[in-house]
Formats: structure tokens, sequence, C-alpha cells
């Protein structure tokens, strides 16, 4: 699995994981910020999630430009992570108003945007070595595990850090009290809310007797712990810069776009003008694809959190307390590829201490579960941790089964892929509509000022991350390899680009079902919004599915 890839793949790869472990842990508890900070409604909320997510994702093309024409590769990600830190510094500051998130968050979208697509277009220029080219797709999902390493350890690196000051405060964090808070300081709290809000402010500590004080104190600690929360991602950011500087050795020798290429006498692939136009629109069509897909799965982090927050069990018992635990999920993680090595490794010694690990991850699971308490609560931004679990535990499978199915020759082709990973990704949202046939609506909901009254399983949500990541391994990774593969030469950068401005557009149409979440139509209508989208995604890809795998030959 591990074998046959370019040195510079790991190099790359682990610094992706230091900037997307910061980037993941802000985004955990963005949302939830921008409720407890500003009172804003979901629609509101939706927004400025959208346009952010956008703009990480669309600035991209931008970066791609300025790399292909001017700075090349190397120089634009450095220059990227350099801007991302001082976003995530202003972001970090207790207090701040709303025109300075906005100025923080413009500042970390274009770092990212100098940032992402370049160090993707690097790891794509790895595999233009002849000796290299067949492991493309394979080495892009190894990538792509790397980045959910990081995102997998985020949210529980946010929940330590907001539970830390919160109790230097003496509080600790419950769901329904921020929006009860604002709406007791902007007198459109309900008599049922009020009584709620006393209860849980007794809950909280007996010093607590005025509403109006402890409102004003709960905002104001909870949301400077989450500016702390954000401050994660200034460490994170060191650490990628130290280690991308520090290989530079090992990926240098990709470190060209076609410009630089030419000046240097390196051959590159030569394209007629018919070659090239044929590739622009065969990932022009697949871009118009995944623009819905990626409206579909960064739910996780807008409606999915709202769920997460209003619908669903906190308090969990029996074996399912295992995957409360992220290190337990790690240590998972562990087994499996340890597991793999006692089939895979070639001799003797290397199976056996394969199986070594396997039996010590065992017994420490074991251990740790021995230990915990009977009763585990999940706050809303730990379901996020379920999403790169997943990534990470699924793409050794992933990696083999595709492995196996090129050696029988019918490994699909990588748009083939991407179109059944519009399939699946419907089938996940399928399963929030089953669970939310029978709850209030959001609009209910909001009227009474609480979470629902009927609470559902941890598993079904944690099921449909389950799903959407099978969905995310046919999709994401293969989408970008594609990308990297059909690419004219002249336009990697901007082509990449191209890939996550059609993500950005998606994006920003999160926004779309953050807008009628709090209306009236009931909650599973809302998930069967993104069930169609993805479903006639899927019907466009396979009816053009002739055009796109003869721009990969």
């Amino acid at each position: 699995m591990f074998k046959n890839h370019p040195k510079g793949l790991y190099a790359l790869a682990l610094a992706n994981t230091g900037e997307r472990f910061g980037y993941y842990t802000m985004l955990a508890i963005f949302v939830l910020f921008l409720q407890a900070k500003f009172g804003l409604s979901s629609a509101a909320t939706g927004q400025i999630f959208g346009v952010f997510l956008a703009a990480v994702y669309f600035l991209p093309v931008v970066g791609g430009f300025v790399a292909d024409k001017w700075l090349g590769y190397g120089k634009t990600i450095t220059i990227g992570i350099v801007v991302m830190f001082l976003g995530y510094i202003l972001m970090a500051i207790p207090g701040m108003g709303m025109p300075v998130l906005i100025a923080a968050l413009f500042i970390i979208a274009l770092g990212t945007g100098l940032f992402k697509g370049n160090l993707q277009v690097l790891v794509g220029n790895l595999y233009d070595d002849p000796q290299y080219k067949e492991r493309r797709d394979p080495g892009f999902s190894l990538f792509y595990m790397a980045i959910n390493i990081g995102a997998m350890f985020a949210p529980r690196a946010a929940k330590e850090v907001v539970n830390y000051f919160m109790g230097k405060a003496g509080l600790h964090y419950v769901a329904d009290i921020p929006a009860l808070a604002h709406q007791y300081l902007n007198n459109t709290i309900t008599a049922e809310g009020t009584s709620k809000l006393t209860d849980l402010m007794t809950l909280q500590g007996a010093s607590f007797t005025d509403p109006a004080s402890f409102s004003h104190l709960y905002i104001d600690k909870l949301s400077e712990a989450y500016n702390y929360g954000f401050g994660v991602a200034c460490i994170s950011l060191i650490v990628s810069m130290a280690i991308y500087l520090s290989t530079k050795k090992l990926y240098a020798h990709a470190d060209f776009n076609a410009k630089q290429k030419t000046a240097a006498g390196v051959s590159e692939e030569v394209l007629t003008t018919k070659q090239t136009k044929e590739r622009v629109v065969a990932l022009g069509l697949v871009f118009a694809v995944v623009i819905f897909f990626w409206m579909s799965f960064h739910q996780n982090g807008l409606t999915m959190t709202y769920f997460a927050r209003d619908y669903t069990q906190s308090l969990v018992q029996g074996w399912t307390r295992i995957g409360c635990d992220v290190i337990n999920l790690a240590l998972i993680c562990v087994g499996i590829y340890a597991l793999f090595g006692v089939f895979q490794s070639k001799t003797a010694s290397g199976k056996s201490i394969s199986g070594l690990i396997v039996a010590a991850v065992a017994g420490l699971i074991a251990w740790n579960y021995s230990t915990m308490s009977a009763t585990i609560e999940l706050q809303p931004s730990d379901f996020q941790q379920y999403n790169p679990f997943f990534v990470v535990a699924l793409t050794p499978f992933s990696i083999a089964i595709f492995a196996w199915l090129a050696k029988i020759k019918k490994e699909p082709s990588t748009p083939r892929k991407i179109g059944y990973g519009m399939l699946v990704a419907a089938a996940g949202f399928a399963i929030l509509a089953v669970a939310s046939f029978g709850l209030k609506s959001p609009a209910e909901l909001k009227t009474v000022g609480g979470v629902s009254d009927i609470l559902l399983d941890p598993n079904w949500l944690i099921g449909t991350y389950l799903t959407l990541t099978f969905a995310e391994l046919l999709l994401s990774p293969m989408g970008i390899s594609f990308v990297t593969k059909v690419a004219p030469p002249k336009y990697k950068g901007l082509m990449m680009g191209g890939w996550f401005a059609a993500t950005a557009i998606g994006n920003y149409l999160t926004s779309v079902i953050s807008a009628i979440w709090e209306s009236s139509i009931p909650l599973w209508a809302v998930w069967s919004v993104l069930i169609v989208c993805c479903l006639l995604s899927a019907i466009f890809l396979f009816s053009v599915m002739k055009r796109l795998e003869n721009a990969t030959k």
C-alpha cells in the first residue's frame, strides 16, 4: 500500500496534515461560534459559512494562476502558509467584532487559495514520472488519508480548548444556553424558554441568580473560549511550515510549472488545440457535477451540526462509547493498517511485528474501554471527527479493492468512480431522511427555543457520516487525481483551481439548505432536497461518461 510511491508524497502529505488540522479545528466550532457570539439565525449563519467556504475553494483559481504564470508552486505555497497564519491570529483575538471576523476569514481564504491547490499540483507532478504513473490514484488516496488524520483530531482539540477555558470561568458547555441567552437579552424569549434558562443557570452554579448577567457572562466566556480554539490553527501552521521547508529536497524536482520547464529545457507533453479543448471541456463537466456533491457533503459543518445539537442524544452508553474517544479511533486505524501488514508483508518478521501491533492495539482499546465512564457526553462538534476517521480507516480497503479490480482488468475509470460516489452520497442523506420522519421541524423548535423532545440515537448520524465517507473516497481523491491527469500542462494550476472553484460554488450553495432549515417544510424534506441533487448529478455524469473516459486516454 505504501510502497512504490515517490518520497515527496509523504513530505507533502505531512505538511498538508498540519494545515488541515488547524483548518478543521476552526471549522468544527465555527458555526457554533457565530451563533453563540452574535446570536445569528440559521440562515444568516449559513450565509457566512457558505461564503467563507466558497472563498476558501474559489481562491485556488487565483493561487493556480499566480503559480502558473509567475511564482511557481513552491513559493506560492510558502506565501500561502504565512498569509493563513495572519488570518488565524485575528480569529484568536477575544472580543473581536464582525468587521475583524470578516477580515480574518478573507485572509484565511486567500492564504488557503495560495496553498491548497498548488500543493496538490506538486503531488500530481511527482506522478508524471513514468516510474510512478500507474500509482497516481492510490497516491492521491494516501494523500487524502493524511489530510484526514489532521481532521480527525481537530474536533477533539477544539472541544478540549473550549471546555478548558469555560471551566476556568466556572462554566460548562450546554447546547441550549447560547440561543436562550440571546433570546432573553433580546426580549424575544417565551415563558417556557425563561423557565428553561433559569433551570440551566442554576445547574451551572449556585452563585448565578440573575438571568441577564448570567446570559451576558455565558455568551462572553463561550465566545472567548471559541477564540482560543481558533488559535490552535496558528500552532499547526508553524508545524506545517517546518515540515514543508525541511523536506524540500524530496519534491524539488516536481516544483516546475510549464513555463519553468520550458526555460530549463525539460520536455513536456504537447497537445493539439483540439486535445486541449477536449480535456478542458471534460474537466468542466466533472466540475459541474462536484458542485452538488460539495453542496451536500459540507452540510457536515452546518445543518448536520444543527442536527447533532438539536435532534441527537448527547449521552452515550454501552459499547458505542468506544467511538466517542478519538484516541480509540486512532488506535482502531493503527490496528487496521497493522492488520493489512499481516497479510501484505513479504517476510515472516514483518508479519510478526504487524501481528504484535494488532494485539497491542486490541489490548489498549480494551483497557481504555474498561476505564471509561459509564456515560459519555458528546458535544455537537464531536460528530465531525467521524468523517475523517472513516476516511483514514477505509482508505486501505479502498486501495486494496481497486488494486484487485485493476489486477483483473475490471477497475472502473476515474469518472465512473465519481459517478458511483454521487449515488452513495444520495444513500447517505436517505439515512437522515428516514431518521427524521416524525420529528418536529427546525421552525417548530425555534418557537420553543430548545432542542427536540425526541432525541435520536447518535448512530443515525454516525451511520450517515460513514456512508458519506464511502462517497467521498470515490469522488474527492479520485477527482483530484483526474484533474492532475487530464489538465493540459500549461494550465495545471488553473485547472486545479477550477476544481476548487466548483467546490467553492458547492460550498456556497450549502447556505441554500441552511436558508430552508428554519422554514415550515418537514425535516425529512430538507434532506430529500440533497438526495435529489445527488441523484440528478449522477444521472448527468453517466450520460456523458464516454466523453469523460476518452479524455483520459
